[in-house]
């Protein structure tokens, strides 16, 4: 005879209805959050770092670095997330530092619109990225939910300088926009697993 209390000690080991098999936990789904929000945060401080070092003395370098300033506030907070979670940051980061850096410096290289054509691309896939999450995340998380809606409407605001800073006007926009936007997908979906 099983007790109550050993049915409901397998019954909680059990995935919830739902659920398939190899979709992660409600925690390992936290912990992706936090893990890819973090990577994330990193790659956007990198790519602003770029855009200034090549431009940042231009008409635009005092934008740059607000949003630059605004993107290392989200990574602290994510950095901090990590810690109280326990969660690991990506194994990734060392090629974050270097790629972010090189995707910002190498749009910068083609002119300002370029540069803002990536913080449009970036921004429009973090947008929808941030949208996605909230949806996961219950009461029991309104914090870090709070959080992410404050990051997601700072990230909306940088994608709207970018497009009245003629972002759209950038030489080859539509395929430099899917391909930064391609390769932010991919980094997310990676940074999320490593």
């Amino acid at each position: 005879m099983v007790t109550e209390s050993a049915a409901s000690q397998s019954n909680s080991s059990r995935p919830k209805r739902g659920f398939l098999p190899g979709d992660p936990t409600p925690r390992e789904r936290l912990a992706r959050i936090v893990r890819v929000d973090h990577a994330g945060e990193y790659g956007a401080k990198r790519i602003y770092e770029g855009q200034i070092a090549v431009i940042g003395k231009g008409r635009h370098g005092k934008t740059l670095r607000h949003m630059a300033e605004q993107e290392l506030e989200h990574l602290q907070y994510f950095e901090r997330q990590l810690n109280r979670r326990r969660v690991r940051p990506t194994l990734l980061q060392p090629l974050w530092h270097l790629t972010g850096f090189l995707l910002g410096a190498g749009t910068a290289l083609l002119g300002e619109r370029a540069a803002m054509a990536c913080t449009v691309a970036v921004e429009e896939v973090i947008d929808r990225h941030y949208e996605e999450q909230l949806a996961h995340l219950g009461p029991d998380e309104a914090e870090l939910k709070d959080s992410i809606l404050r990051f997601q409407a700072e990230e909306v605001q940088h994608r709207d300088i970018g497009i009245a800073n003629e972002a759209e006007q950038a030489p080859a926009y539509p395929v430099l926009s899917a391909a930064i936007k391609a390769g932010t997908r991919a980094v997310i979906w990676v940074a999320e697993r490593v």
